[in-house]
Formats: structure tokens, sequence, C-alpha cells
């Protein structure tokens, strides 16, 4: 395998995005302005059902069971614990909807590291949502002008998601470059790091969590898998790659 990594595929939500940090604002948000936080025993518990749900319901909507729209609607069903009618759930995701773009936010060493990595390496994205909900969120962010809508690979309109090998090499594709030259940037270990290892390309997981997240503290990581805790890292990492190529001569 060539050691040379030419292009760099990234991951979205809790990768580039802090989708945790907006989910849990909008949410606790939309509860307190219907008066409905005292219905939970406390806030975090109240954010804690709120992911458990949407993780479920999410990956009905990646198999194709649901429809982006409809996975939304079932989720008020459940987190409110009665029947609502698709008027109501709209209505109420809508207003949760508002509170966490709000809240949107980079994190701060995204716009950074993408300007670092920008002049050196073809950059990309594949991510498991809807290209329109993508383009959006990068717009807002101020991210899309370093991708370019024709590098951003999202599961609803490939027709295959994370960690299916499939989306990863439509990603490599987009780049113009093999998967063994592109490095792949997620925040789930199983989705993210094995899924693109198991596609050929080089996987970089991102625990900001520093050991919790997707393994579990101490937990033993892959073969394959490079850890890094913050997006600099990846430029530290990429950094050395080159620099041990650069040590064994460049091939002509």
């Amino acid at each position: 395998m060539s050691d040379v990594i030419r292009g760099v595929l990234f991951d979205i939500d809790d990768t580039l995005f802090d989708y945790t940090s907006a989910e849990r604002a909008g949410l606790l948000g939309t509860l307190a302005a219907e008066g409905l936080v005292a219905v939970f025993p406390s806030p975090e518990e109240a954010v804690a059902l709120w992911r458990g749900i949407m993780e479920e319901e999410y990956a009905r909507f990646l198999v194709g069971e649901l429809t982006f729209e409809e996975q939304r609607l079932v989720r008020v069903s459940r987190f409110l614990g009665r029947t609502v009618g698709e008027e109501e759930a709209t209505a109420w995701f809508a207003g949760y909807s508002a509170l966490v773009n709000a809240a949107w936010s980079a994190f701060p060493d995204a716009a950074p590291v993408l300007e670092a990595l920008a002049p050196r390496y073809r950059l990309g994205v594949v991510s498991n949502s809807t290209l329109a909900h993508q383009l959006d969120k990068l717009t807002a962010l101020g991210l899309l002008a370093h991708f370019g809508e024709a590098a951003i690979v999202c599961s609803s309109e490939y027709g295959q998601a994370k960690p299916y090998p499939g989306i990863f090499l439509e990603g490599c594709a987009r780049l113009g470059l093999p998967p063994e030259q592109v490095a792949f940037v997620g925040d789930k270990y199983d989705v993210d790091a094995l899924g693109a290892r198991d596609a050929g390309l080089r996987p970089f997981w991102l625990d900001r969590s520093g050991g919790a997240a997707g393994q579990g503290a101490g937990a033993p990581v892959d073969e394959g898998v490079t850890v890094i805790g913050s997006l600099e890292e990846l430029v530290a990492e990429l950094d050395a790659v080159s620099r041990r190529r650069s040590g064994h001569g460049r091939a002509g």
C-alpha cells in the first residue's frame, strides 16, 4: 500500500460540527418553552431519552424504513409518550429545530484545520444524512467553501450509509483518488473508523472525549485505526506521514 495521503474525507456531526451541544440546547429550550422540564426526572435524563430515540429512529431512516421527515415525527411521539398527530409533531419539531439551528456551532479547530489542509489535500465529506440538510449546515457554519458541493456525499442521495464501503468509495471517487490515498475522519468508532478501514481508506477516529466515546475508556483500538483527540492532531499525523514518505524518497 502506498503511504502517501492526498485526500481527506470528513464526517460532519460531532466531527466538524458540535451536534451534541446544539441538540441539547434545542431540546432543553423546547421543554422550557412548553413547560415540560418537570415531566422528566432531570434535564440530563430527558436529553439521554431523546438521544436514544433519535439513534434508533435515525437508524431506520438510514436503512430506508422511514423518510427523513417521518423519522422526525416518530421521534416526537415516542419522546412525548403519546400518539401525536402529524400537524402537532411537525410544529413541535419545527420549534425544536429552530432552537437547535440557533445553537449551531463548528468546533473551534474545524475552520483552522480545513484552511491548513486545503492547499495540500483534496477535501470532501461523507455523511449519513440528506444533502440539503448538510449543505445548509456547512453554509451556516462557513465551512462549505472548503469542500464544494461536488465533493459531498450523503447517504440519502447515494442510497447507502456508512459503514458500508460503497459510500466511502464514492467519496474517494469524488476526490479522484484511490482509497489507499484517502484519510477518513469521524467520531463514531464502528461507523466511521472501522467502516473507512474496511473500505480501504486510512481511518482516523476523532475521540474528543479522551477515551470514552465508541469503544469505552481503556478499550483496545483495532489495527489500522489512528486515534486523535482533536483535529489539530490530525494535521500532526498527516505531517508525520509526509515526513516518513520524504525520508524514504519520492516515487517517480
